[in-house]
């Protein structure tokens, strides 16, 4: 059977009450020492009774530990100052950016023409000097952009007029070619055709010469008269 729990409360009985200091007092410095050399802790451990007996542990000096733990106290405390003062700092400069946003925009809507009722003749004549610089500002950029679009639209009618001249010598090159191809045709078929007739000429001729053979071998013209002599 596991061991129960005991209720953590003051023992009232003395002498239960030694016995329990005796052996929890040994079994924490027993740990103290093994966090110590297990995990290289610096470890320091005071233990007063209640009847004033001092018990204590420390892997290092004493002495040195309590000077360190003191020093971390103050620098935590420091930090809080110092945390604190940041803080201030901020909510002052989170003050002084809202009010800077606040002047930019009344400033940007009396640009806009409004607002200007609260203005002195002053401050309407700081928006009119405001408004002229950035109405020169904006034309210099516009004459800028106009003479950069000027001279890209003359590099481009430029590059046409190279295209269409190319495309002018492309269409004469074609049309010479189409014309020297149908001259070449042409000159084919003349020559067909006159082939074509010296043929019929002479077959012509042949058969002519053949009737005459059948009329006794003499050439006979339907179109001579034949002279009869008494």
């Amino acid at each position: 059977m596991g061991r129960g729990k005991i209720e953590i409360k003051r023992i009232e009985n003395s002498t239960n009450r030694q016995v329990t200091f005796c052996k929890r007092r040994n079994g924490l410095l027993k740990k103290a020492y093994e966090l110590s050399v297990l995990c290289d802790a610096e470890v320091a451990l005071i233990v007063f009774s209640t009847r004033g007996r001092l018990y204590e542990y420390a892997n290092n000096n004493i002495r040195s530990t309590i000077e360190r733990y003191k020093k971390a106290c103050s620098d935590s405390t420091n930090t809080s100052t110092v945390q604190e003062i940041n803080a201030a700092y901020y909510q002052q400069e989170s003050a002084k950016l809202r009010q800077q946003i606040q002047t930019i925009q009344n400033s940007n809507r009396n640009l806009m023409g409004e607002s200007l009722s609260s203005l002195s003749v002053k401050e309407l004549k700081q928006v009119e000097n405001r408004l002229e610089k950035a109405i020169s500002r904006i034309r210099s950029k516009k004459h800028e952009l106009l003479l950069v679009e000027i001279e890209n639209a003359q590099k481009r009618e430029i590059e046409l007029d190279n295209e269409n001249i190319y495309l002018r010598t492309k269409v004469a090159e074609v049309e010479r070619y189409q014309q020297h191809h149908h001259q070449m045709v042409s000159g084919s078929e003349i020559t067909a055709i006159e082939a074509l007739a010296s043929r019929n000429y002479f077959a012509h001729s042949i058969m002519t010469a053949g009737s005459g053979s059948g009329n006794g071998g003499s050439y006979s013209d339907p179109d001579k008269k034949i002279l009869h002599l008494g």
